[in-house]
Formats: structure tokens, sequence, C-alpha cells
């Protein structure tokens, strides 16, 4: 695996005004800005090897990353218009661009912000 979840949960952390959760059980750590969801992961997958995450995502890059890299696809549970699965245990992505990948999960959700919350950001 490229990323460890503690390099995953500190990046995501890192942000301005992000907060983590756990508001579907105990297993699924949730990142929000302004209280809206960027990004997912399973910890227990992530521990068994299988990590992944779901990150917020343009309609049209989504399909280009599914194009273009194995370890990107339709998010599961989520829809699969806006969500892309992240995974980590093929190594084929590098830490940067998952960084990237985040970053743009991010901006994504911000953009969709009310003006008066964006400029706080």
């Amino acid at each position: 695996m490229s990323l460890n979840i503690e390099q995953y949960r500190n990046y995501c952390m890192s942000k301005k005004a992000v907060t983590e959760h756990f508001p579907f059980d105990n297993d699924t750590l949730v990142f929000k800005v302004c209280n809206k969801m960027f990004a997912l992961a399973s910890l227990k997958k992530w521990e068994s090897g299988e990590g992944f995450m779901n990150l917020k995502c343009n309609p049209e890059y989504a399909i280009e990353l599914r194009e273009t890299h194995e370890s990107i696809t339709p998010a599961w549970h989520m829809s699969k218009k806006l969500w892309n699965s992240v995974h980590f245990s093929t190594g084929e992505l590098d830490t940067k661009f998952i960084f990237d990948l985040i970053d743009h999960s991010y901006d994504e959700v911000v953009k969709t912000l009310p003006k008066k919350l964006r400029k706080t950001l």
C-alpha cells in the first residue's frame, strides 16, 4: 500500500474546517468539511490490506479516472456519478496522486457550500 491510515487521516485533518466522524458505525471513518462529507474509509478493510477510500469527484473526471486507473472504481454504496472508490492494495497509485484526489474531493464539496462559508475557508 502506498498510503497508510495515519497518513490518510493526518492529510484529511490538515485541511481547513475538517472534522472526523463515525456516523454510520464504528468502522467507517468519515471526514467532513463544514459538515459535508468529502472522504470516507472502512478501517477494517484498511487493516486487512484491502484499503480504499471513497472520494467525491467531478462527474467527467470520475469517468476519466476510472478509465485510466484500475484502482479507481465507482464508489461502493454511494452515488456512482459523483463518488469514486480509490483502492490501495494494488499499489498502482502513488501518495502524491492520492493526496491530489483528496484535494479534488475537498474542493468539490467546498464549491457547493454557501458563499459566506466558502469565504471562511
